[in-house]
Protein backbone atom coordinates (compact mmCIF):
# COMPACT_ATOMS: atom_id res chain seq x y z
CA UNK A 1 0.00 0.00 0.00
CA UNK A 2 1.45 3.27 -1.11
CA UNK A 3 1.72 6.50 1.30
CA UNK A 4 0.36 10.06 0.42
CA UNK A 5 3.45 11.71 -0.44
CA UNK A 6 4.09 15.42 0.98
CA UNK A 7 6.28 17.65 -1.47
CA UNK A 8 7.11 20.94 -2.49
CA UNK A 9 9.16 22.66 -5.67
CA UNK A 10 12.75 23.66 -4.74
CA UNK A 11 14.11 26.23 -7.72
CA UNK A 12 14.30 23.15 -10.17
CA UNK A 13 13.85 20.17 -7.93
CA UNK A 14 11.71 18.82 -5.37
CA UNK A 15 11.41 18.19 -1.90
CA UNK A 16 10.03 15.33 -0.17
CA UNK A 17 9.24 14.67 2.88
CA UNK A 18 9.35 11.05 4.09
CA UNK A 19 6.78 9.92 6.61
CA UNK A 20 7.14 8.49 10.37
CA UNK A 21 6.92 4.87 10.47
CA UNK A 22 9.63 1.94 11.00
CA UNK A 23 11.77 2.03 7.55
CA UNK A 24 11.11 -1.65 6.57
CA UNK A 25 8.01 -0.46 6.10
CA UNK A 26 8.17 3.47 4.86
CA UNK A 27 10.61 2.30 2.08
CA UNK A 28 8.38 -0.13 0.17
CA UNK A 29 5.67 2.55 0.30
CA UNK A 30 7.68 5.45 -0.38
CA UNK A 31 8.73 3.99 -3.40
CA UNK A 32 5.29 2.99 -4.56
CA UNK A 33 4.25 5.73 -3.96
CA UNK A 34 6.58 7.38 -6.22
CA UNK A 35 6.16 4.66 -9.07
CA UNK A 36 2.43 5.54 -9.07
CA UNK A 37 3.30 8.86 -10.28
CA UNK A 38 6.46 7.62 -12.69
CA UNK A 39 5.77 10.06 -15.08
CA UNK A 40 5.85 13.46 -12.66
CA UNK A 41 8.97 11.84 -11.11
CA UNK A 42 11.47 10.83 -14.08
CA UNK A 43 13.94 12.99 -14.84
CA UNK A 44 13.93 14.83 -10.97
CA UNK A 45 16.70 15.81 -8.42
CA UNK A 46 14.65 15.13 -5.44
CA UNK A 47 15.80 15.76 -1.71
CA UNK A 48 14.57 14.03 1.55
CA UNK A 49 13.34 15.46 4.23
CA UNK A 50 14.19 12.60 7.17
CA UNK A 51 13.34 14.44 10.50
CA UNK A 52 15.14 12.72 12.70
CA UNK A 53 15.17 9.12 10.80
CA UNK A 54 18.35 7.38 12.02
CA UNK A 55 19.76 5.25 8.23
CA UNK A 56 23.24 4.03 7.96
CA UNK A 57 25.19 4.27 4.63
CA UNK A 58 23.82 0.73 3.18
CA UNK A 59 19.98 1.57 3.87
CA UNK A 60 20.52 5.02 2.28
CA UNK A 61 22.68 4.25 -0.74
CA UNK A 62 20.21 1.43 -1.36
CA UNK A 63 17.48 4.23 -1.37
CA UNK A 64 19.89 6.32 -3.84
CA UNK A 65 20.05 3.18 -6.11
CA UNK A 66 16.54 2.45 -5.89
CA UNK A 67 15.60 5.98 -7.14
CA UNK A 68 18.10 5.88 -9.61
CA UNK A 69 16.69 2.76 -11.45
CA UNK A 70 13.60 4.73 -11.07
CA UNK A 71 15.60 7.62 -13.29
CA UNK A 72 15.33 10.01 -10.04
CA UNK A 73 18.15 11.77 -8.69
CA UNK A 74 18.78 12.21 -5.07
CA UNK A 75 21.05 15.28 -3.95
CA UNK A 76 20.05 15.96 -0.34
CA UNK A 77 19.31 14.69 3.03
CA UNK A 78 17.80 16.64 5.25
CA UNK A 79 17.79 15.23 8.84
CA UNK A 80 18.89 16.50 12.80
CA UNK A 81 20.17 12.64 13.22
CA UNK A 82 24.00 12.61 13.03
CA UNK A 83 24.42 8.87 11.95
CA UNK A 84 21.69 9.83 8.57
CA UNK A 85 24.55 13.07 8.61
CA UNK A 86 26.84 10.81 8.39
CA UNK A 87 26.34 8.29 5.81
CA UNK A 88 24.57 11.03 3.37
CA UNK A 89 27.76 13.22 3.19
CA UNK A 90 29.48 9.74 2.65
CA UNK A 91 27.63 9.14 -0.19
CA UNK A 92 28.16 12.74 -0.87
CA UNK A 93 24.48 13.67 -0.81
CA UNK A 94 24.09 17.75 0.14
CA UNK A 95 23.17 18.10 3.83
CA UNK A 96 21.24 21.11 3.39
CA UNK A 97 18.82 22.53 0.47
CA UNK A 98 21.86 24.27 -2.11
CA UNK A 99 21.20 28.22 -2.52
CA UNK A 100 22.25 29.95 -5.47
CA UNK A 101 25.37 31.93 -5.37
CA UNK A 102 24.95 34.36 -7.97
CA UNK A 103 28.22 36.46 -8.04
CA UNK A 104 26.44 40.29 -9.08
CA UNK A 105 30.13 41.38 -10.38
CA UNK A 106 30.31 38.58 -12.44
CA UNK A 107 30.40 38.74 -16.59
CA UNK A 108 31.28 37.47 -19.20
CA UNK A 109 33.22 38.76 -22.29
CA UNK A 110 31.06 38.56 -25.76
CA UNK A 111 31.55 35.77 -27.71
CA UNK A 112 33.88 36.85 -30.28
CA UNK A 113 33.44 34.55 -33.44
CA UNK A 114 32.95 34.36 -37.54
CA UNK A 115 30.27 31.93 -37.14
CA UNK A 116 26.34 33.16 -36.99
CA UNK A 117 24.41 32.02 -34.31
CA UNK A 118 20.62 32.56 -33.20
CA UNK A 119 18.97 33.03 -29.59
CA UNK A 120 18.38 29.98 -27.99
CA UNK A 121 17.00 28.96 -24.50
CA UNK A 122 18.62 25.76 -22.56
CA UNK A 123 17.01 23.55 -20.11
CA UNK A 124 18.17 20.96 -18.13
CA UNK A 125 15.65 19.08 -16.76
CA UNK A 126 12.96 16.88 -17.78
CA UNK A 127 9.78 18.43 -18.71
CA UNK A 128 6.65 16.85 -17.17
CA UNK A 129 2.90 16.66 -17.88
CA UNK A 130 1.42 20.26 -17.54
CA UNK A 131 4.57 21.89 -18.53
CA UNK A 132 4.94 24.14 -21.43
CA UNK A 133 7.58 26.03 -22.88
CA UNK A 134 7.74 28.94 -24.88
CA UNK A 135 10.47 30.89 -26.73
CA UNK A 136 10.59 33.26 -30.19
CA UNK A 137 14.06 31.04 -30.78
CA UNK A 138 15.13 27.54 -30.70
CA UNK A 139 14.68 25.28 -27.64
CA UNK A 140 17.43 23.00 -26.72
CA UNK A 141 16.12 20.50 -23.33
CA UNK A 142 18.65 18.06 -21.88
CA UNK A 143 15.76 15.51 -20.66
CA UNK A 144 12.97 14.16 -21.67
CA UNK A 145 9.49 15.77 -23.10
CA UNK A 146 6.68 13.47 -21.27
CA UNK A 147 2.98 13.02 -22.15
CA UNK A 148 1.19 16.48 -21.13
CA UNK A 149 4.22 17.98 -21.98
CA UNK A 150 4.39 21.02 -24.51
CA UNK A 151 7.26 22.57 -26.41
CA UNK A 152 6.48 25.21 -28.69
CA UNK A 153 9.70 27.52 -30.91
CA UNK A 154 9.99 30.03 -33.03
CA UNK A 155 13.04 28.09 -34.41
CA UNK A 156 14.40 24.67 -33.72
CA UNK A 157 13.98 22.27 -31.12
CA UNK A 158 16.48 19.93 -30.14
CA UNK A 159 16.11 17.21 -27.20
CA UNK A 160 19.26 15.33 -25.96
CA UNK A 161 16.45 12.69 -24.54
CA UNK A 162 12.78 11.40 -25.39
CA UNK A 163 9.75 13.05 -26.92
CA UNK A 164 6.51 11.97 -26.26
CA UNK A 165 4.52 15.04 -25.84
CA UNK A 166 3.88 17.98 -28.21
CA UNK A 167 6.63 19.82 -29.64
CA UNK A 168 5.86 22.64 -32.35
CA UNK A 169 9.24 24.38 -34.18
CA UNK A 170 9.14 27.03 -36.57
CA UNK A 171 5.98 28.24 -34.57
CA UNK A 172 6.27 31.56 -36.56
CA UNK A 173 5.70 30.16 -39.82
CA UNK A 174 9.65 28.97 -40.45
CA UNK A 175 9.35 26.08 -42.55
CA UNK A 176 12.60 25.42 -42.25
CA UNK A 177 12.97 24.72 -38.49
CA UNK A 178 13.46 20.76 -37.54
CA UNK A 179 13.07 18.93 -34.46
CA UNK A 180 15.73 16.53 -33.00
CA UNK A 181 15.45 13.95 -30.52
CA UNK A 182 17.39 10.70 -29.10
CA UNK A 183 13.89 9.01 -29.12
CA UNK A 184 11.00 10.97 -31.26
CA UNK A 185 8.21 9.47 -30.74
CA UNK A 186 5.68 12.78 -30.07
CA UNK A 187 1.48 12.68 -29.01
CA UNK A 188 1.90 15.44 -31.99
CA UNK A 189 4.22 16.73 -33.71
CA UNK A 190 4.02 20.38 -35.84
CA UNK A 191 6.73 22.20 -38.02
CA UNK A 192 4.95 25.74 -39.15
CA UNK A 193 1.46 25.09 -39.95
CA UNK A 194 1.82 21.61 -40.87
CA UNK A 195 0.94 18.74 -38.40
CA UNK A 196 2.00 14.80 -37.87
CA UNK A 197 1.16 12.61 -35.31
CA UNK A 198 4.01 9.52 -34.56
CA UNK A 199 2.79 6.36 -36.75
CA UNK A 200 3.65 3.25 -34.85
CA UNK A 201 6.72 2.92 -33.56
CA UNK A 202 8.42 -0.13 -35.38
CA UNK A 203 12.35 -1.65 -34.28
CA UNK A 204 14.10 0.07 -31.65
CA UNK A 205 14.48 4.04 -31.03
CA UNK A 206 17.11 6.10 -32.94
CA UNK A 207 18.25 9.72 -32.82
CA UNK A 208 16.18 11.13 -35.89
CA UNK A 209 15.96 14.84 -37.33
CA UNK A 210 11.91 15.41 -38.49
CA UNK A 211 11.80 18.07 -41.11
CA UNK A 212 9.69 19.54 -44.11
CA UNK A 213 10.34 18.58 -47.23
CA UNK A 214 8.09 20.05 -49.97
CA UNK A 215 5.22 20.54 -47.55
CA UNK A 216 5.47 16.48 -45.74
CA UNK A 217 6.91 15.62 -42.37
CA UNK A 218 9.92 13.66 -43.11
CA UNK A 219 12.33 11.83 -40.21
CA UNK A 220 16.06 10.72 -40.64
CA UNK A 221 18.45 9.67 -38.51
CA UNK A 222 20.01 12.13 -36.95
CA UNK A 223 23.59 11.49 -37.73
CA UNK A 224 26.58 13.34 -36.49
CA UNK A 225 27.19 14.84 -40.12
Amino acid sequence: MSIPLSMKGIGDGLLVTVPEGTWSVVRPSLLQAIDERSDFFRGAYVALQMANRSLNAAALGGLRDELSEREIVLTAILTTSKQTRVAGADLGLALEIPRPNIDQDFELDPIESDLEGDEAVLLHRTLRSGHSIRHPGHVVVIGDVNPGAEVVAGGNVVVWGRVRGVVHAGATGNTKAVVCALDLAPTQLRIAAQISISPERKGKPRPEMAMLKNGQFVAEGWEHN
